[in-house]
């Protein structure tokens, strides 16, 4: 969706020309959740017009949503049953500058058709670190237990996760081998235990690729990785000292 400014909303709860797509204003939230939604993002808004004049009939998926778009098959039920436009949408993203170096994480949660962004960052971290906080400080965020996917540009962090290797090391009491320790434990343990409270299926997705949550999240990075008032990561800090 990268260079797509406007998002033209043929079928949804408030039909028409939006600029922006996430928020409560923006374009997901007209679609999200709504059944046989038809909308897709142009350019230019004589391109967006257009297409509001003579919408193609679809009706479930489409195949011009947004790539990696959870609203774009909203209403296909899980093995669990539970239909995708029913779950919270999480996207995360985390990296350091250097790496080690300055970082920043950012996550962006919709639930119940509003969107919220969280974002922080330290001034000495790296990337894994980073990309495994933004998936805590986003599943923090949801209060009650819920049935979430996750979407993370990092095949450290869904691999983790869904080879089963995280739950392995904890298992092993954070060794990787027999003589191998398991980095970022703390951190580990913590995405586990939110695990646990939640029902989280997570999804690799392309980086940089236009997806509007993963580039979204990728902007709140380098906003934070920036800044020059960082906190220290005081247990990266402190493993380095030893």
């Amino acid at each position: 969706m990268s260079g797509k400014k406007f998002y033209a909303v043929a079928k949804g709860r408030k039909p028409g020309i939006y600029t922006r797509w996430f928020g409560e204003g923006g374009a997901q939230a007209q679609v999200s959740g709504f059944p046989g939604a038809v909308y897709k993002g142009f350019p230019t808004r004589a391109e967006a017009e257009a297409f509001m004049k003579h919408p193609p009939a679809w009706g479930g998926r489409r195949p011009s949503a947004p790539k990696a778009d959870p609203a774009s098959s909203e209403n296909a039920p899980r093995k669990d049953g539970v239909p995708e436009g029913n779950r919270v949408i999480v996207y995360t993203d985390g990296g350091a500058l250097g790496n080690p170096g300055p970082g920043g994480y950012g996550a962006v949660v919709t639930e119940d058709g509003t969107t919220r962004e969280f974002s922080g960052g330290y001034r000495l971290t790296t990337n894994n670190r980073m990309e495994l906080t933004a998936c805590i400080v986003g599943l923090k965020a949801i209060e009650a237990p819920s049935s979430i996917v996750l979407y993370s540009d990092s095949k450290y962090v869904v691999d983790g996760v869904t080879k089963g290797w995280a739950r392995r090391w904890r298992a092993n009491h954070w060794m990787r081998t027999k003589t191998e320790r398991a980095v970022n434990p703390d951190l580990w343990a913590e995405l586990l235990l939110l695990c646990e409270k939640h029902d989280v299926e997570f999804r690799w997705v392309k980086g940089h690729a236009g997806n509007p949550g993963n580039e979204r999240c990728d902007q709140l990075v380098r906003m934070q990785s920036v800044r020059s008032d960082l906190p220290p990561d005081r247990v990266y800090e402190q493993s380095k000292e030893s």
